[in-house]
């Protein structure tokens, strides 16, 4: 992959995980402040999730080996928590009685929460192999 692709992909991805990590903390705070008697651990997890975008976005954007493996940490964290939340909100819907970002896999979300940890892993991956 040439130099200028690469940067491109990363920017963009980059931009993604800043844009998850404004609208998950967001989302996460009025939660948390608001209704979080209603669904405790969903919100929970949810606040989590903004902090792992938070983490995963500042380090995405560094380019030195320390951030790059905060980085990778962060997105294999990230695409853990994504499976397992999908797991429980189908085994336990209950838990999960207002659909988020994370239920069900993300399908409610065209499956980027999903997909966007794989592609973080991929770019981390060149970006690693290109240094």
């Amino acid at each position: 992959m040439n130099s200028t692709k690469s940067r491109g992909v990363g920017a963009l991805l980059i931009a993604v995980y800043a844009v998850f990590a404004v609208s998950a903390t967001a989302r996460a705070s009025f939660q948390l402040l608001t209704k979080f008697d209603e669904a405790p651990l969903a919100y929970s997890l949810s606040a989590l999730a903004a902090v792992v975008y938070v983490v995963a976005t500042v380090a995405l954007a560094r380019n030195d080996a320390r951030s790059q493996t905060v980085a990778r940490w962060a997105v294999k964290f990230e695409l853990v928590g994504v499976l397992v939340v999908g797991a429980l909100s189908l085994l336990w819907p209950a838990a999960f009685e207002h659909p988020s970002v994370w239920s069900w896999f993300g399908l409610n979300y065209a499956c980027l929460p999903l997909v966007l940890p794989i592609f973080g892993l991929l770019w981390l991956n060149r970006r690693a192999a290109a240094n």
